[in-house]
């Protein structure tokens, strides 16, 4: 009988940042004191991070580790997030939410939205279908509370995230990693050695000759790619056809209105971000190079922003797509390396997230079996296909047509995978949606009518149930949601009572 192979005895992870942190955080949970772990970067390599706002499987990854959720948020400057409202998107002067929870309750074998959309397109509806999420109940009214673990109330019925500060949270995790064996090295990597044989890396020189080798090397080095892309080719497929934001400015500025929310706000050559933190509120204007300058770019941001700015906007260019192959050879590729979806929907935090549990799931011996990277790469490439059709559903379903941006966006064809979904729900108000989609039924709710994509027809089955009282109950779910969010503090409130920051040092 063979001797069974040797398990992983170094990892080498290169480029620190939010993507390198939670990959080292979380492997050092994972695999204990038997593998040696070892990061490396440069304090002289600025991060993206400028506020970072999430989705709520981040709250499962903290708790995968241990973290203390008070404790996190006091850390980070971090704030608690309902949901995403969406301003000018759908037409000019009007605003929708996108929340993270269901819509109304269930009283019946039909879905609620069912319902609503039967009463909505009879008339017997006046306003949104957002009137029956309890996150933008809660949101609008600036309050924040714990969701009730009580299915039966409707307190259980929404979940959330958080905002915060994406270079607070790394130094956190760095403390966390090092605490469990991690070991951070200082510098830039110069050079990448790969075997003759079979091309795998070998180990990498850093710019004051130190050689570091390893089994396994996961590249966390950013849009440049440093070890997936500039050792390894794995190749890149670009879609900027359809999501053609290419740009961003982005600047923190004093703390104005402290919302249990994210804001993006549509403008003509793409989008404005609104992150509200304890200490700050950061800001964007995600744009394409076509039709604006980065200088008029960053003089809108400017002219739209809460309060004083706290620095110079600061420029990002990339590219929006994946790695052909995220996991190649002896290399996988966490974060911007990856790949960028635009921060539209809050994903950068989730594809770092689940491409660690992936990893971890997929953890390779010494062997590091093709099998395993090809299943990892598969299962990756659809996270993110499944993610940008969501992300085109906000440029492509828009009825602007005030600018060159949005006029092509009208005019541009879609994937047919986002189009047959589409027709689905314009038809007869049905979702269509795999089994691996992040975001669920409400997401998708929300976006469609939101922005004007409203069905021909409920569907079928909710016309067949006039035995249920579908108007006592619509008024008894309102009536608890009103009652519910009365009784709840403030966002402010509740954060001075549990997890307020202490002031920065000047």
């Amino acid at each position: 009988m063979s001797d069974a192979p040797a398990p992983l005895k170094s990892i080498v992870i290169v480029g620190g940042g939010s993507a390198g942190w939670m990959t080292a955080a979380a492997l050092a949970e994972a695999v204990g004191p038997d593998c040696a772990i070892t990061l490396i970067e440069s304090e002289a390599i600025g991060t993206v991070g400028v506020g970072e706002a999430t989705i709520p499987p981040i709250r499962h990854f903290n708790q995968r580790l241990g973290i203390d959720e008070a404790t996190f948020v006091r850390e980070t400057q971090g704030s608690f997030k309902l949901g995403i409202q969406f301003v000018d998107w759908g037409k000019r002067g009007h605003s929708y939410f996108h929340p993270f929870g269901q819509y109304g309750a269930e009283f019946d074998t039909v879905p609620f939205y069912h319902h609503w959309m039967r009463e909505s397109l009879a008339g017997r509806i006046d306003g949104p279908i957002d009137d029956f999420s309890m996150c933008w109940a809660m949101a609008k009214a600036g309050k924040f509370a714990h969701p009730s673990p009580d299915r039966r109330m409707i307190q259980s019925t929404f979940d959330y995230a958080y905002h915060f500060d994406a270079g607070l949270y790394a130094a956190f995790l760095r403390r966390f990693s090092e605490a469990r064996g991690v070991t951070r090295i200082e510098g830039r990597v110069v050079d990448v050695a790969l075997r003759g044989e079979d091309g795998f890396i070998e180990s990498v020189t850093l710019d004051n000759g130190t050689r570091i080798a390893g089994e396994f090397f996961i590249d966390c080095s950013g849009f440049r790619g440093l070890l997936i892309e500039e050792a390894l080719h794995a190749g890149y497929d670009n879609w900027q056809h359809w999501l053609p934001c290419d740009r961003a400015v982005a600047v923190p500025c004093e703390r104005g209105e402290f919302t249990p929310y994210t804001r993006s706000t549509a403008r003509e050559a793409g989008w404005q971000w609104r992150i509200p933190l304890q200490h700050r509120t950061g800001n964007g204007y995600v744009h394409c190079s076509q039709f604006i300058s980065e200088d008029e770019a960053a003089e809108v941001l400017l002219a739209n922003l809460d309060g004083k700015a706290l620095a110079d906007p600061r420029p990002l260019r990339f590219v929006t797509g994946k790695r052909k192959r995220f996991w190649e050879k002896n290399c996988v590729a966490i974060g911007l390396s990856a790949g960028f979806m635009e921060p539209l929907e809050s994903t950068s935090l989730h594809l770092i997230q689940y491409g660690i549990l992936r990893l971890i799931a997929l953890l390779p011996d010494s062997t590091i079996s093709p099998l395993l990277s090809n299943e990892y790469n598969a299962q990756t490439a659809r996270e993110y296909e499944l993610i940008r059709d969501f992300l085109i559903l906000h440029y492509k379903a828009s009825e602007r047509d005030d600018s060159e941006l949005w006029r092509y966006c009208a005019a541009m064809p879609i994937p047919d995978s986002l189009q047959y979904k589409i027709d689905h729900f314009r038809s007869h108000g049905m979702l269509v949606a795999d089994g691996q989609e992040l975001f669920a039924n409400p997401s998708w709710i929300a976006v469609y009518l939101g922005q004007g994509i409203v069905p021909d027809r409920a569907p079928a089955l909710a016309t067949m149930r006039s035995q249920v009282p579908v108007a006592e109950r619509m008024g008894q779910i309102a009536r608890a949601m009103d009652e519910a969010v009365a009784a709840m503090p403030s966002h402010g409130e509740f954060i001075a009572r549990h997890c307020a920051a202490p002031p920065l040092a000047a």
